[in-house]
């Protein structure tokens, strides 16, 4: 009887006084904002896993199919998916919209290729590391903050740590490779937030791997030749295609209509953890202290970019 006494007491309190109307209903919005708000981070984590680890499956083929072979494979193993699961329409946009996916597939492409490049050199942890800093430096140009530098500072020390004072020890090409398609990774957070707000669904995304695909399907051919129409090559490409391009940037588009791209750019700290994980996991790439203390530091210099940035996230275009 008390049980049920008390277990009533909260109900009747409720209709009885209109303020705890006004404090359960705030709870249940509050608690649903939350879970609002950390979508989109899930989004973004879950991408990051399923890229990384295509990445460490993607090394693994690069013997078969070679670097640029990979990437062609992958590319357009993602187009054909994409085309046939969003079916996208050709009609109806403008000549800025079209401009819009072009830019999206050429950052895309560009990306993916000196990445692999990169990858086919230095291991993936490292790669990724290198490759992280072009995120690093968009977040650092659109807060325009002094402590933003400082982190960025932060970032260049654990560059340096892993060069070991020159480049020479992790191959500087595949170095010069990685920052390039951090470069290009910048370009692609920006256009694909900006496609993500021109085309519904995934349907820029779709058309934006169309672009990358034809750009490097001519290297991909004059590598690999007749190396990318083996049955077991094209299967593996097939998965890679699917775990390192269509499910992640699926996800991150989807999560960049919900988050500024500053925002997005430094939760892309996780990024070189995954990569060295996976590369530990499947590539039995094991990193030394020194390298595992810079990748810390460049995983903290985003962390920290991301924490110092203050007041509301702007509003994107709609």
């Amino acid at each position: 009887m008390n049980d049920q006494r008390s277990a009533a007491e909260p109900a009747a309190a409720a209709v009885a006084v209109p303020e705890a109307v006004t404090a359960l209903e705030g709870a249940g919005r509050s608690w649903a904002d939350r879970r609002t708000a950390l979508a989109p981070i899930a989004l973004v984590v879950a991408g990051g896993l399923s890229v990384q680890f295509g990445s460490a499956v993607a090394a693994l083929l690069m013997p078969k199919a070679g670097a640029l072979g990979v990437v062609t494979l992958r590319l357009a193993a993602a187009a054909l998916i994409l085309l046939v699961i969003c079916r996208p329409k050709l009609r109806g946009h403008s000549r800025a919209d079209w401009g819009t996916v072009l830019a999206f597939g050429v950052a895309m492409g560009g990306m993916n290729t000196l990445f692999y490049l990169a990858l086919d050199r230095i291991p993936l942890g490292i790669a990724v590391t290198l490759e992280v800093l072009g995120p690093l430096a968009l977040s650092v140009f659109a807060s325009r903050r002094l402590i933003s530098v400082l982190w960025a500072g932060l970032a260049l020390v654990g560059v340096v740590l892993l060069g070991g004072g020159g480049f020479d020890r992790l191959d500087p090409l595949g170095a010069a490779f990685a920052l390039a398609a951090g470069a290009m990774w910048a370009a692609y957070i920006v256009f694909s937030a900006r496609t993500g707000r021109r085309f519904p669904q995934a349907d820029g995304l779709a058309l934006a791997m169309v672009v990358a695909a034809v750009l490097s399907l001519p290297l991909g051919i004059i590598e690999s030749g007749a190396k990318l129409t083996v049955p077991s090559t094209v299967a593996l490409g097939a998965a890679v295609a699917v775990l390192s391009s269509v499910l992640p940037y699926t996800l991150e588009l989807m999560a960049l209509r919900r988050l500024p791209a500053p925002t997005f750019a430094v939760m892309m700290s996780l990024e070189p953890a995954i990569a060295a994980g996976a590369g530990f996991l499947i590539l039995d790439q094991a990193l030394s202290t020194t390298d595992a203390l810079a990748i810390a530091l460049v995983i903290g210099a985003s962390v920290g970019a991301v924490r110092s940035r203050s007041g509301p996230a702007p509003r994107r275009e709609a």
